[in-house]
């Protein structure tokens, strides 16, 4: 039995929603036929995936694991699509994201020389977007940082890089050569939207500030609302007059991937991945800080 992408998305609506009727609105078609769909998937998987009452819509369990495939597997037929326009146009080209701090160049200006005929484009990702734009083919090569949803993706570490403390300038401890992180116990924190990256506990459950960025995180800091942390590239790649970085060697480092989506079949997308591990080699080998600011990143080599 071959699974109806097209009921596969009607099923998504209706479970990210608990409700056929604003399901039915967003995927613009009638009640009664988004109903007959759902229906006909339960029929194909021969299991109920939703349980309807009056006190609304639940998913049962194997319409949650349904839910969890769901998604890379509608990303992947996006990203066929996406690809196969390409080819279409006759177009030679990849686009590479990268998040915050990461330098591209270097992998780009090696791989250029293989392949002159390729265009590169690049593209600035953030923590919440960076497996979406690989699973439904908006980047074709992301370097990402940990954690991520490694679910449909191919991920292969490539450095990784001490952090450092995000302090306004006037800040106690600015300055100094380097601290610890109990040095900032009860520092009130602006806290990246996704704690799991954070490398440290946030010292008051209920005190900071949500940031999604670099930039908001530097604006918040520098305005006094709390301190925060990021990899030490950032302290090449933003510099800001009121910030003050210093390292806090005690803390775990930063890691940094390469990550692809499991589905693909690309050699050129293959040939970019040995690319950017080959400009991280190089890096990694020169050792020293000079190189990181012309491009390569201070890191160590990953075992």
């Amino acid at each position: 039995m071959d699974l109806d992408l097209r009921k596969l998305r009607y099923f998504v609506a209706v479970a990210g929603t608990l409700h056929f009727g604003r399901a039915a609105d967003e995927l613009h078609i009638a009640q009664p036929v988004l109903s007959r769909q759902i229906r006909a998937l339960e029929q194909d998987l021969g299991t109920p995936l939703l349980t309807r009452d009056s006190h609304g819509v639940v998913l049962t369990d194997a319409g949650r694991q349904l839910l969890t495939d769901a998604g890379p597997l509608l990303a992947s037929a996006h990203a066929v699509r996406r690809r196969v326009t390409v080819a279409a146009r006759g177009s030679r080209r990849i686009t590479v994201g990268f998040r915050a701090g990461i330098a591209v160049a270097p992998a780009v200006q090696l791989f250029a020389a293989q392949h002159p005929d390729v265009l590169v484009d690049v593209q600035r990702i953030e923590w919440d977007d960076q497996a979406a734009m690989l699973l439904d083919g908006r980047i074709d090569v992301g370097y990402v940082r940990l954690p991520i949803d490694e679910a449909g993706l191919c991920v292969a570490p490539l450095y990784t890089e001490p952090r450092v403390a995000v302090l306004p300038v006037g800040h106690r401890l600015a300055g100094r050569e380097q601290i610890t992180e109990a040095d900032l116990a009860g520092e009130p924190l602006v806290w990246h939207m996704d704690t799991s990256t954070q490398p440290t506990r946030r010292p008051h459950p209920n005190a900071g500030y949500l940031v999604r960025g670099v930039d908001e995180t530097l604006e918040h800091v520098a305005a006094g609302r709390g301190i925060s942390f990021l990899a030490r590239s950032a302290t090449v790649f933003y510099s800001h007059p009121d910030i003050s970085y210093v390292p806090v060697p005690d803390l775990a480092s930063d890691q940094v991937c390469l990550a692809v989506a499991a589905s693909h079949t690309s050699p050129v997308v293959d040939d970019f991945f040995s690319a950017a591990q080959a400009a991280a080699e190089i890096t990694a080998e020169c050792g020293n800080y000079e190189m990181w600011q012309l491009g390569g990143g201070a890191v160590s080599k990953h075992d």
